[in-house]
């Protein structure tokens, strides 16, 4: 197994578990307790879960948002296929309003070059965009970056949003369904997103199909303030069809 498959095997098992000792790494991962030991080490300094004596510890509570830097990279391909199908969906000349989250990160890189005016919702994406060539119009909003997350939140970015009425929102979510709606876990994301939703015409929800059938604490909107969703193939067909019944257009990639 390689190094990077090996860490994210092993974060994986802690936080689904709660607490694994080295043995049980060692044999999950089939290597060696040393190896798992200095695994752990790298993992506790990049605060993706704690150290003790003997094994590790999921910082991860149930119901709780895992951190951005464990997200990142989970799924990347669908996020990737996602984002070029929202790409796709964009016509050039458009003002988008693209939301905080590591598939919206993606939707950023994949509207990089377009001929848009576009205001991203969080830092990650705002560095992606920054150097973008100069046939994009990038509008920076204000705010407060969530510790941990780079998400931009507060009045002074519901404030941005205010100021602008946008072709197109590009939202991401922490849990969809067409019973819960639009879902996140923190209650001042969930209030940007609202905002978002009201500067704008249409409203384009992304996400991977784990998050269907999924609600997370704060309730952001229902299911019919969206105009399309865009997700992966992995989509469970009653959850789609459903979305379709509320009258949301739903695409799998």
């Amino acid at each position: 197994m390689a190094n990077t498959d090996r860490l994210r095997h092993i974060t994986d098992a802690v936080r689904e578990a709660g607490t694994l000792s080295v043995a049980e790494l060692a044999s999950l991962t089939e290597t060696s307790e040393m190896t798992i030991r200095r695994d752990l080490e790298t993992l506790a300094e990049q605060g993706l879960l704690e150290r003790y004596r003997g094994g590790a510890r999921s910082l991860v509570l149930s119901g709780e948002e895992p951190p951005f830097v464990l997200r990142v990279q989970e799924g990347l391909e669908a996020k990737q296929r996602i984002a070029a199908e929202v790409a796709s969906l964009i016509a050039d000349g458009e003002s988008v309003v693209v939301d905080s989250g590591t598939t919206c990160l993606e939707v950023a890189r994949a509207l990089r070059g377009r001929r848009l005016t576009l205001m991203p919702l969080s830092l990650q994406s705002v560095n992606v965009l920054a150097d973008a060539p100069g046939q994009l119009t990038l509008l920076v909003p204000g705010g407060r970056p969530r510790p941990g997350e780079g998400a931009l939140i507060g009045p002074l970015t519901r404030a941005s949003l205010a100021t602008v009425r946008f072709d197109t929102a590009v939202l991401g979510c922490c849990g969809l369904s067409a019973m819960d709606g639009l879902t996140a876990y923190d209650l001042d994301d969930a209030d940007i997103k609202l905002a978002a939703i009201a500067s704008a015409r249409r409203v384009i929800a992304v996400t991977e199909a784990a998050k269907f059938h999924r609600a997370a604490f704060a309730f952001v909107a229902p299911a019919s303030s969206l105009h399309e969703v865009v997700t992966d193939s992995s989509a469970a067909d009653d959850e789609v069809e459903a979305l379709r019944a509320a009258g949301v257009k739903v695409r799998t990639v």
